[in-house]
């Protein structure tokens, strides 16, 4: 063979062989998965978020906020880090400014209690603020705490002719407590870190504008009393205002909206479906209507029964009018007796009432009957005729 040719020959065989390995080498590699190199994650400390949206006055709790990794090139001086912040001493503490989820928590956006404006940030939008005086017997013996919600209920003594009419209101329902005495947050034992129970004088809690009026008012009538409520009673009675249709939410609500409304219906006080007890109630010596009432009712008898009486006295005397003769001599029914020839008139009676006259002269007819039985038929009858 040439040497020319077997030199081609050669070069086409490695070529040959060379494509082949590289066409599998790409059917191969084709199938298999690539590898790649996840992303690194930012390096960045932790900072306090929001774990849901905060309105302005929102309380914070235990489950509102948490720490998240940030990036470290947008880390501010005004967040929260973890290791230089407790959640724990952030508890109690209020929104100034409305935070939405997810955001970084700052350090002008919370008040302290104790701090300047602490307690106007508490306090909901167009919410008002409000004290009342209480004891250890109508403050729940000091088991009440900001935060807590209570029922506000008038005792008062209405006074009237007779016995007076103790009663027992509840006015107003769901209320916020703020403050006890001027103390904005619960006072912790240090040595065994409980909560203190105390007795307090006033109790400051948050109410509508025209809320604030009505209670101002029950202060002058009596004495209110505070009435803790359960955690539970709020969600009852929400489901019961959204069965009824006092609450409306949007078709096309979202679930943030839908909770922003919840929350604010379940945060309102109320003064509607108010119960009442009166000593009646409790104990059968008591009274149970209003003395008012009662007069009320009595003066209506009274009336009533004198209308009675001068009926009955102008009936009387138009009777006697009748009965009276035209000459004007004897007044009142006379009964006119005939015997054969004879007539004669009898006073049916002095008084002149109806009544006297028919008995007069059922008494007449009695008597003739009993004559005429004795004298058989030689006694001519006598008849009688009643002239009115």
């Amino acid at each position: 063979m040439d040497r020319k040719k077997l030199v081609l020959l050669l070069g086409a065989l490695i070529i040959a062989v060379g494509t082949a390995f590289a066409a599998r080498s790409l059917f191969l590699g084709s199938s298999a998965p690539q590898a790649e190199a996840a992303p690194a994650e930012p390096l960045g400390p932790k900072v306090l978020v929001a774990n849901r949206a905060l309105p302005a006055g929102t309380i914070i709790t235990a489950d509102a906020m948490g720490f998240q990794q940030w990036p470290e090139e947008l880390v501010q001086d005004v967040y929260y880090l973890e290791g230089n912040a407790q959640l724990d001493t952030l508890l109690g503490t209020v929104v100034r400014f409305p935070i939405t989820a997810g955001e970084p928590v700052t350090q002008g956006s919370l008040v302290s209690p104790g701090d300047r404006g602490f307690l106007a940030a508490a306090l909901g939008p167009g919410m008002r603020a409000v004290t009342v005086p209480v004891s250890a017997r109508t403050g729940v013996a000091g088991f009440v705490f900001p935060g807590d919600r209570v029922d506000l209920v008038l005792t008062q003594t209405v006074e009237g002719e007779g016995r007076p009419l103790r009663t027992a209101e509840t006015v107003l329902r769901n209320l916020r407590v703020l403050a006890t005495d001027q103390q904005t947050e619960k006072t912790k034992d240090p040595e065994t870190d409980k909560t203190v129970v105390r007795t307090f004088r006033t109790v400051t809690i948050e109410v509508t504008p025209k809320l604030a009026e009505k209670v101002s008012v029950a202060q002058t009538i009596g004495t209110l009393s505070l009435v803790l409520r359960s955690i539970a009673d709020n969600q009852a009675e929400l489901e019961r205002a959204i069965a009824s249709g006092e609450i409306d939410i949007p078709d096309g609500a979202t679930a943030e909206e839908e909770e922003r409304i919840l929350r604010t219906a379940m945060g309102m006080p109320v003064d509607k479906g108010t119960t009442f007890q009166t000593g009646g109630d409790v104990s059968r010596f008591q009274r149970k209507t209003l003395p008012e009432e009662e007069a009320a009712a009595r003066r209506r008898r009274e009336e009533a029964k004198r209308a009675a009486e001068l009926a009955q006295q102008r009936a009387r005397a138009a009777a006697r009018a009748s009965g009276r003769n035209l000459s004007g001599g004897q007044a009142g029914p006379v009964v006119r007796v005939i015997r054969g020839n004879q007539a004669s008139e009898v006073p049916a009676g002095a008084s002149g009432d109806p009544e006297d006259l028919i008995t007069s002269a059922n008494g007449l007819l009695s008597s003739q009957a009993n004559g005429l039985r004795s004298a058989g038929k030689t006694v001519p009858a006598a008849s009688a005729t009643l002239i009115k």
